[in-house]
Formats: C-alpha cells, sequence, structure tokens
C-alpha cells in the first residue's frame, strides 16, 4: 500500500481529516466530531531511511497479536515516547503485510480512537444525536 492509498481509506471514516502537528510534509490522521475543537491521531504515514511506513493506534493485545504475526514487518510505534509504545504499531509498508490487514489495522485503530472519546462525543460523530439513548426491546423503540 501506498501513503497515498492509506490517507484516502482514512478519510472515508467519519470525522476523519488530516493534520500536520509533527511535520509540514507527513500527515497524521486524526478522528474528531464536529463539536470537538482538537481531534485524536489513529494514523500517521511517514518515511524511515526512504521506507514508506506507517504507526497506527492499538490495544496492547492487539499490537503484540500483529508483532508475533508479522515479526520485523510490524513493531512497536517507532516514534512514540516508551509509554505509548505498547499502544502503536509501526508497519512496513514493503508488501510483507497484506494490504487487507493494513486495511483492518486501520479499521482498528479508528475503532480504537473512536471508543476512547466520551459516549456524547461518539453519538455525535456517528450522527445518533446527543443526549438520550434510544433502546430498542423486541422491536420496540423504549
Amino acid at each position: 500500500m501506498t501513503h497515498q492509498q492509506i490517507i484516502d481509506y482514512c478519510l472515508q471514516k467519519r470525522g476523519a481529516y488530516l493534520d500536520y502537528p509533527f511535520d509540514p510534509v507527513f500527515p497524521t490522521i486524526k478522528v474528531k466530531a464536529p463539536s470537538q475543537e482538537k481531534g485524536r491521531i489513529f494514523a500517521q504515514p511517514f518515511m524511515l531511511h526512504g521506507e514508506p511506513k506507517v504507526t497506527l493506534n492499538c490495544t496492547p493485545d492487539s499490537a503484540e497479536l500483529y508483532r508475533t504475526i508479522f515479526p520485523g514487518s510490524v513493531v512497536r510505534g517507532w516514534h512514540c515516547p516508551p509509554i505509548q509504545q505498547p499502544h502503536f504499531n509501526t508497519v512496513n509498508l514493503d508488501g510483507t503485510v497484506p494490504d487487507e490487514e493494513i486495511l483492518m489495522m486501520i479499521d482498528h485503530a479508528y475503532d480504537v480512537v473512536v471508543a476512547k472519546l466520551p459516549k456524547y462525543i461518539q453519538r455525535e460523530l456517528h450522527g445518533t444525536g446527543g443526549g438520550r439513548e434510544i433502546i430498542f426491546v423486541c422491536g420496540r423503540k423504549m
């Protein structure tokens, strides 16, 4: 996968947008609801020694799983502080990790970040309104 393919895929997700907080050349992809001032990073494409890579948010368990399945191709978040490294994986974009797996990792990264947002922000982000949750019991709105 190329950086542009990753960016294009990420930007299809609700609330996703590009930001350049660290470097004017390589973007981060963040997610936020319309009422939020700032978003949270879920993907960071970048180059390291001329090789394309992407760092993705994840859970510590999924991080370890992917590092075990793709040793050397998926590693701890390369440019993350040590305390954050268990929550990020850096993926080589050299073809050793299938594109379908990278897309699943992106989906997971987005879901992990959205799950950390307050519930009212999650509802706003997904267009389900604020305030009150609608509960369905046996097909009836309660």
